[in-house]
């Protein structure tokens, strides 16, 4: 009467499954895409804040340097300057390589944070303002 069944020992045999096993792939992977988009969204917003923040500098520097043009063209055409001329053109003229930089970086910004109208597109859809 102590007969083995054959089913039994195919059993024991038989790795039993593990939850890591069980876990439903398509949710792992929603998860992991949700980790990336989460990501993706604060690379965004920071790109974003370093943008504003190249406008801010960008804006500062322009109005320090101020309408510097007339006061180097007339340097350019020979004319001697003095006094407070010549002050605002050394400020002016030390401006414009500040000015410069600050242009260099605002583009670097802009051009990184493109991703961002996407975004605001499908968080306005989302929410239906758009």
């Amino acid at each position: 009467m102590a007969q083995s069944n054959g089913v039994k020992n195919q059993t024991s045999a038989q790795e039993l499954p593990t939850i890591s096993d069980i876990q439903d792939p398509v949710a792992s992977e929603a998860q992991g895409e949700l980790v990336a988009d989460v990501q993706d969204i604060d690379g965004i917003l920071n790109s974003l804040k370093t943008l504003l923040s190249s406008v801010e500098k960008l804006q500062k520097i322009r109005q320090e340097v101020g309408d510097v043009k007339p006061l180097i063209g007339r340097m350019l055409d020979g004319e001697l300057m003095a006094g407070e001329e010549l002050e605002q053109l050394k400020t002016g003229v030390s401006g414009l390589s500040r000015l410069i930089r600050a242009y260099s970086d605002h583009q670097a910004a802009l051009a990184k944070a493109q991703p961002a109208r996407n975004l605001l597109d499908q968080v306005l859809q989302r929410f239906r303002l758009l």
